[in-house]
């Protein structure tokens, strides 16, 4: 093989390496994410998959907080991280332009407003119950008489809203003040992500966490529809974050590597 033919299949390669990195950010797209000359990310510590407090500096950590800074380091200017404890108040701060990017679960009633990415992470909606709870299986839950703890304004909160034709929902400030509500009260069930409510049963013998799911959360950035051209960036940028391994290393990282990275846009 000549020196030409060695050096065909490196080349290739870098082609090929170059095509799946996302290009620079077009001069719209960091006009509309950085209208301020800086990028205000949205972190919603009231899910633990994606952000959490650091036990040592009390600063936020997470796959969310990794993502906002990459972008940032992107679109070369510094990130400012505006930290909200419940997702239904991230979505209100929208109104009052407090943030130009937030991480949010995909939802119709917020994709009014918002233009989201394609998912990155998939996390499941349960059911907390007692151990005692007459209640087996999620199905059981939607039945006359049963009362479900949830945050307002959650992505569970909202899709159940929709679903629930029985049970009642009872509804707290936060995620952490329906599990509050739902121990206090003595309510028959509280709704929430997975991970959280698994690591309150395991505190307490008086819980259990049902088998299965009520929901697949699909967790995705998200910007206000205003921001077209940025839209359209940070769509490109999910999907690269996704191949390039970057979410599954940050889940990791941050001790949630149980959470699923989510496949590939359908039409990337």
């Amino acid at each position: 093989m000549n020196a030409m033919g060695r050096w065909i299949p490196l080349l290739t390669c870098f082609m090929i390496s170059s095509c799946a990195t996302v290009a620079p950010p077009p001069p719209q797209a960091r006009a509309e994410l950085a209208a301020g000359g800086k990028l205000r990310a949205a972190i919603n510590l009231g899910n633990p998959v994606l952000a959490q407090k650091d036990a040592a500096t009390g600063e936020p950590r997470g796959i969310s907080v990794d993502l906002a800074r990459e972008l940032a380091r992107r679109l070369e200017v510094p990130v400012e991280l505006v930290v909200f404890d419940a997702a239904g108040k991230v979505f209100e701060a929208l109104q009052t332009n407090s943030w130009d990017i937030a991480f949010l679960a995909i939802d119709p009633a917020r994709a009014t407003e918002i233009a989201f990415t394609a998912p990155y992470v998939l996390i499941e909606g349960t059911y907390l119950v007692r151990t005692d709870s007459p209640l087996g299986t999620i199905e059981d839950v939607d039945r006359d008489g049963v009362h479900v703890a949830v945050g307002s304004k959650s992505a569970y909160d909202l899709y159940l809203s929709r679903t629930l034709k029985h049970a009642q929902l009872a509804r707290a400030p936060t995620s952490q003040a329906a599990l509050e509500m739902f121990l206090q009260e003595k309510l028959e069930a509280a709704a929430g992500v997975k991970q959280s409510l698994v690591a309150l049963a395991r505190t307490r013998s008086d819980l259990r966490v049902m088998d299965g799911r009520f929901m697949a959360i699909e967790q995705a950035m998200g910007t206000p529809k205003r921001n077209a051209a940025g839209a359209q960036y940070l769509r490109q940028f999910i999907e690269e974050m996704k191949k390039s391994g970057f979410i599954a290393k940050g889940l990791e990282r941050s001790g949630q590597g149980d959470a699923t990275v989510a496949p590939p846009a359908p039409d990337q």
